[in-house]
This record gives C-alpha cells, sequence and structure tokens, in this order.
C-alpha cells in the first residue's frame, strides 16, 4: 500500500469513528466536525513546506485580539464532559488506540513519528484545539478541560507521539491566549491555513540542573534593532524541523516569552535525546544574538507565568494517560499470569500493588480536572495546579515502576510497553514547557 493510501485509509477510518458517535446526531456539533474535515480533506494534499517559511507581519482588523470567553458553569459540580468534549475525547481515543499506540514502540526507537501518524492527528484538527472559533479553531469557549481530556486519551496510546504531535497545538494555544491582535492574524493563519507549519515548539526548559523555569538564564537585552536574544534551551520537539518557536526568556530582568522564528540568524540546532519521550525527536535550541522585533513580545510577565502552569498541568493530563495504559495492562496480565497454581493477582502484595495504582490515578485525574475547570472559569487555578505537578511528580513515576515490578522480567524489556511507560512517566513531573493546555 502506498504512503497516500496508507494516511487515506487511517483518515477514514478515524473520520467513521467519529461519524459514528451518538453524541454527532446533534446538527451544530456534526456542522463544526465537517468544517474540520473539510479543511483537513485540503491539507491532506499539500507539500511540506521547507523549514525557513517567511512569517510576513499583518495587522488585524480589530484593536482588540480574539479571546475564547469563560466556561459558563452548571451551577453545581459535574465532571460529566459536554457533548462537545464527549466527541473530541472519543475520537483522541480512537486516535490513540488505533494509529498512535500500534506506531509507538518503532517511533521511540527512531526517534521520529511515521508521517501516517501525524497526518492522522492533523485529519482531527487536533492543533486548532486551543484556537477561538473566530480564528477557524474549534474552541467556542474555555478548552482546558477539552484539552486534558485529549491529552490523556491520547497518552494512553503513547506519551512520545503525543509531545510531537500536540507540541504545535501548544504554540497556536499561547498565540490564541497571549497573542496581540497582530500576532494573532500574522501567526495563527499558517496553522488554521491549507498549508499548515511542519512544526512549531515551546521552548522553556533549560539544561542546567537546578533550573527554574519562573527565572530562566537565557536572556533578552531591547536596544534600537529589536531584542537580542542569548541562551539554550534543552528537550525541544521536532527541533529540527520546527518552523517556528516561543521561547521563554528573561528580557531586561522580566521573564517573558518571545515568538522566534526557525528563519532567524543565529539559531543552532543541535540533537538533544532524552531518557523518554524520545519519539518527539527533542533538540536543543542555541540563541546566539538572535535579534526579533519587539513587536514579538508574546504576553506579559503574568502570562508567562500562567504559561509555566498550564504547561504543568499538560504533563499531569498527559501522565493520566499513560498511567491508565499501565493499569489498563497490569489487570488482565496479573489474572493471566499463574505462579504456584494460581494468578497472581491473587496474591495480597499484588492487588494492593494495583490497587495503589489505581487510587494514585485517580487522584490525580481528579485534581487535574478541577485545576483545568478553574481555569476555564476564569479562576485562580494556582493551588490545584501545584498539587496537579506534587502528583505527577511523587506518582507518575512509581505508577511506571509498579508496572515493570508487576510484569517482572517481562516489564524490562522492550517486547513489553512498560519499560516505556516508565522513561516517559519519569519524565513528565520534571519537564517544562513543551505542552500548553
Amino acid at each position: 500500500m502506498t504512503t497516500a493510501a496508507s494516511i487515506q485509509r487511517l483518515g477514514l477510518r478515524l473520520i467513521s469513528k467519529v461519524g459514528s458517535l451518538p453524541v454527532m446526531a446533534h446538527p451544530a456539533l456534526r456542522a463544526r466536525v465537517g468544517k474540520v474535515l473539510h479543511r483537513s480533506a485540503h491539507v491532506g494534499g499539500a507539500a511540506q513546506i521547507a523549514v525557513g517559511r517567511a512569517f510576513a507581519a499583518r495587522k488585524a482588523p480589530r484593536v482588540d485580539p480574539a479571546r475564547t470567553p469563560p466556561t459558563t458553569r452548571r451551577g453545581v459540580f459535574d465532571l460529566t464532559p459536554t457533548e462537545d468534549q464527549q466527541m473530541l475525547r472519543e475520537a483522541a481515543r480512537g486516535l490513540g488506540e488505533d494509529v498512535i499506540r500500534p506506531a509507538a514502540a518503532q517511533a521511540d526507537t527512531d526517534r521520529t513519528i511515521p508521517a501516517d501518524v501525524t497526518r492522522a492527528a492533523a485529519d482531527l484538527g487536533l492543533v486548532l484545539l486551543g484556537v477561538p472559533a473566530e480564528l477557524d479553531g474549534i474552541a467556542e469557549d474555555g478548552s482546558a478541560v477539552t484539552g486534558a481530556l485529549v491529552l490523556e486519551e491520547l497518552a494512553r496510546g503513547d506519551m512520545g507521539i503525543t509531545v510531537g504531535i500536540m507540541a504545535s497545538a501548544s504554540v497556536a494555544t499561547a498565540l490564541s491566549l497571549y497573542g496581540t491582535a497582530d500576532q494573532q492574524a500574522t501567526y495563527l493563519p499558517h496553522f488554521t491555513g491549507t498549508e499548515p507549519v511542519k512544526a512549531a515548539a515551546l521552548a522553556i526548559q533549560e539544561p542546567q540542573s537546578l533550573f527554574d523555569a519562573l527565572s530562566p538564564r537565557t536572556t533578552g537585552v531591547t536596544g534600537t534593532g529589536g531584542i537580542t536574544l542569548n541562551g539554550v534551551k534543552a528537550l525541544v520537539p521536532n527541533a529540527d524541523s520546527a518552523e517556528l518557536f516561543i521561547v521563554s526568556t528573561m528580557v531586561d530582568g522580566s521573564s517573558r516569552l518571545v515568538i522566534v522564528e526557525a528563519n532567524t540568524p543565529g539559531i543552532t540546532i543541535e540533537h538533544d535525546p532524552a531518557m523518554g519521550i524520545r519519539a518527539a525527536n527533542t533538540g536543543r535550541l542555541l540563541l546566539t544574538d538572535v535579534t526579533v522585533p519587539t513587536a514579538n513580545l508574546l504576553g506579559s510577565t503574568e502570562d508567562h507565568l500562567d504559561a509555566i502552569r498550564r504547561s504543568r498541568l499538560a504533563w499531569a493530563a498527559a501522565a493520566c494517560g499513560t498511567a491508565q495504559a499501565v493499569l489498563d495492562q497490569v489487570i488482565p496480565y496479573t489474572k493471566e499470569r499463574h505462579a504456584f497454581g494460581e494468578p497472581i493477582a491473587h496474591r495480597q502484595a499484588v492487588a494492593f500493588l494495583i490497587a495503589d495504582i489505581a487510587i494514585e490515578l485517580e487522584g490525580l485525574r481528579l485534581v487535574t480536572w478541577q485545576a483545568a475547570a478553574r481555569l476555564d472559569a476564569g479562576q485562580d487555578a494556582s493551588e490545584p495546579i501545584a498539587l496537579a505537578r506534587a502528583l505527577t511528580s511523587a506518582h507518575a513515576t512509581q505508577i511506571g515502576s509498579h508496572g515493570v515490578q508487576l510484569l517482572g522480567g517481562h516489564g524490562f524489556v522492550k517486547e513489553f510497553d512498560n519499560e516505556r511507560w516508565y522513561r516517559d512517566l519519569r519524565g513528565a513531573g520534571v519537564l517544562e514547557g513543551v505542552l500548553l493546555i
């Protein structure tokens, strides 16, 4: 089967799955999905654009930037996803199960995402999750909960591939959340149009020990020619193919986000393979006297802090998905694996270990949803986000370790997914940036 035919087959399978969902009986939902799929049909035949495209500055027809309004509270404590959220969640689950999971092991080994997986994700319009509908996105109100649900389902298939395919979506979300009207007019059409950017990345992590995301060592100095950036960013996904970066830096002593186009002189890319999320093809972004216009400052210092928090919440959501994959595997495995004449699940130590995984996972998931709901409602979510980060750091790695332990020797070999899940979960609690909801 040719590559084009393979892509078409995967896309049609996902479209069929989405179309069969009960929530698709809603006329408004069908119209929105049809809009995304219509655009995807044009994107599917477009050639990949080489790194270094020119992002011509555009003046927006409006003065104020487009923002998604806060989610209207339903008046009761209700964790039931809305029809829109359930539709996207089911579509993401289908993508994770049918496309991402089968490709995960080889993608981890090759440190690259197969083209058919990338195309299948593009066909679902996932890059537009956080982009307001009036800017040709699919977000009509707060999208943090939706983003958390989608990230969880994708990472249930594989966290490394999820990071690779959602890195560009995070940049589009950042432009939607913090960009001026002119910045949105200049850059967002390259995400929503028929020739989307090949890749984009949110570069926050740095290689030094005791890295503080709120006080990066990358510096920016404002001068007559613009802002001159110097520093090194680590573990940047798809760094060698990205056409646009959003870089965390200290500009004149204040932590800020800066839009940096990949073809700007002074940028060097180096390979930076990691222990986990290897499919994301991480690299280092070296900035040496890189000068960008002052108009490329994205948001305020408060927005920089908000981006760090939303990123940590995104990693918590991804950790929920991979931890769920661990739980899904160890329950049937321990029931089927026999030792001393009975399933090992009958052993109290094994049963308690699985119970610990379920308890820790459910606690992490609930606090992640709570934090996302507060963000969507326009409320202060700093406390639940801090809790989600702490739980991810403490328990996600432990869940991965339990998964390896419960499979014994099988958990230590690449024939099974557990060793990869352990490596990915270890990173979810320490990495900064990359993902954003």
